[in-house]
């Protein structure tokens, strides 16, 4: 079992920056991959980055490329998305999750573990 607990969201005005941060507790934590998705009202949930179990490779959507970075700290079992030149349609409520059995990172489908949300608000 993983339990997840996301912080750092806010209001930002464009341009600005956040880092979320997704604390995770769990013996095994370090051997999950982790991924951030976000979802905005009427929308469905997206997937937004992930990295790998040893944290050696990353994932981004189209979207957040070169904007949005992913890392993770084993020592703090906390994951990070540090994003940057937010816009307007970046506003969602952001996840974290965890899973250890996957084939591609980027399908909500894949994550067995959730956190609760973090609302980042962009103002334009």
């Amino acid at each position: 079992q993983v339990q997840l607990v996301e912080s750092g969201g806010g209001l930002v005005q464009a341009g600005g920056s956040l880092r979320l941060s997704c604390a995770a507790s769990g013996r095994t934590y370090s051997s999950y991959a982790m991924g951030w998705f976000r979802q905005a009202p009427g929308k469905e949930r997206e997937f937004v980055a992930a990295i790998n179990w040893s944290g050696d490779r990353t994932y981004y959507s189209d979207s957040v490329k070169g904007r949005f970075t992913i890392s993770r700290d084993f020592a703090k079992n906390r994951v990070y998305l540090q994003m940057n030149s937010l816009k307007p349609e970046d506003m969602a409520v952001y996840y974290c999750a965890a899973t250890n059995h996957y084939s591609d990172l980027i399908r909500t489908n894949e994550y067995a573990y959730w956190g609760q949300g973090t609302q980042v608000t962009v103002s334009s």
